[in-house]
């Protein structure tokens, strides 16, 4: 699968503390990577160094071959799109605006036409069409978060980084989103995506980077880092990696002291 993102020996400091160090990864095509470790570990930070939103230290991020440096910033809002944990919007514009944002990259190499079906399309996508003319100030937290994603996939660029997405939604929207990344990334994007929940990255992610203090502990394919043994150390506490009984994906589950008897 081609490379769409590399990124070598990353390393990144902010306020005397080292919060990235010799961090490896590789985002390809047509795959969801996830993005996972416990609280600090570096997530939020290193997806914000892929963006080119933080400029690393060390090391060197690639997109499509070429360093983010080489990138003029409409050439790179062309190539990703990225999704913050917070959603914030000063002023109460309403939320079909908020998505139409993510055209601005495309001013002037797209219809009006075209604009409003990407816009269309994402809002029907993310579950929020329903939403388009409510002020984006007004929304519930798991609207806001809905509205944003629908944002950066109007964007339309052939990669996606999103920081806790699942964060606010509830079960049914939570598993909207990743069905959205896997759609995507099986028409051959690539997403990036930073995730709490384990079982959820088992269900849809093809390769995990498991991150602690700030560097890449493993690389690989879900079913081989989803490994009790390691997980356990990573997350510092007991865990138990069962498979689902019907189609055998991970589940990951926190052990709990047995009540006696």
């Amino acid at each position: 699968m081609t490379a769409l993102l590399e990124a070598e020996g990353i390393g990144f400091a902010a306020g005397g503390r080292e919060l990235l160090a010799d961090v490896h990864l590789t985002v390809r095509a047509g795959e969801i990577l996830a993005l996972l470790g416990p609280n600090g570990a570096g997530k939020s930070t290193l997806l914000s160094v892929l963006a080119g939103d933080r400029r690393p230290a060390r090391g060197e991020v690639r997109i499509d071959g070429r360093p983010l440096a080489a990138h003029k910033p409409l050439e790179l809002a062309r190539r990703r799109a990225l999704l913050p944990q917070t959603h914030e919007v000063s002023f109460p514009f309403p939320a079909a605006e908020v998505v139409r944002m993510g055209r601005a990259p495309w001013s002037g190499r797209c219809t009006p036409a075209e604009d409003e079906a990407a816009v269309a399309r994402a809002m029907a996508a993310t579950d929020c069409t329903h939403l388009a003319g409510r002020p984006f100030t007004a929304l519930s937290g798991g609207e806001r978060a809905r509205v944003a994603l629908a944002r950066i996939l109007a964007q339309d660029t052939a990669l996606l980084l999103l920081d806790e997405p699942t964060a606010a939604l509830d079960l049914r929207h939570q598993e909207l989103v990743l069905r959205i990344a896997r759609e995507r990334a099986d028409a051959g994007h690539g997403v990036v995506v930073v995730l709490h929940d384990l079982t959820l990255a088992a269900a849809h992610a093809d390769r995990i980077a498991l991150l602690d203090a700030g560097r890449t502990v493993a690389t690989g394919p879900t079913g081989e880092i989803l490994d009790a043994d390691l997980l356990s150390r990573v997350y510092r506490h007991p865990v138990e990696v069962l498979a689902h009984p019907r189609g055998g994906a991970p589940i990951v589950l926190p052990e709990r002291p047995r009540e006696a008897d």
